[in-house]
């Protein structure tokens, strides 16, 4: 709602959000999945939300290796995209 990216890391808050998008497939419009976890029902409920995983690392639930390489990697998007990232290298 306020244009605050939120990262959707392993399978039960994947399953979390399905469950919004039920309800409103909209909901989910801020929504990136981080990564997929070894969850066979992870890649299911991924495809079922039309959601691509920003990461693939093969690692088990619960480590939250995702979320945190992926919060870096959408950072370094949103500020290529606003134009900021020259400003960070000087």
């Amino acid at each position: 709602m306020q244009k605050i990216p939120v990262l959707l890391d392993g399978f039960v808050s994947t399953a979390a959000a399905a469950v919004l998008h039920a309800a409103n497939p909209s909901s989910l419009d801020h929504c990136l999945l981080a990564s997929l976890s070894l969850e066979p029902g992870h890649a299911k409920l991924a495809e079922r939300l039309d959601m691509l995983p920003l990461l693939d690392l093969g690692v088990g639930h619960g480590e939250g290796v995702g979320a945190g390489l992926a919060a870096g990697l959408v950072k370094a998007a949103a500020l290529t995209s606003s134009g900021m990232a020259a400003a960070i290298r000087r």
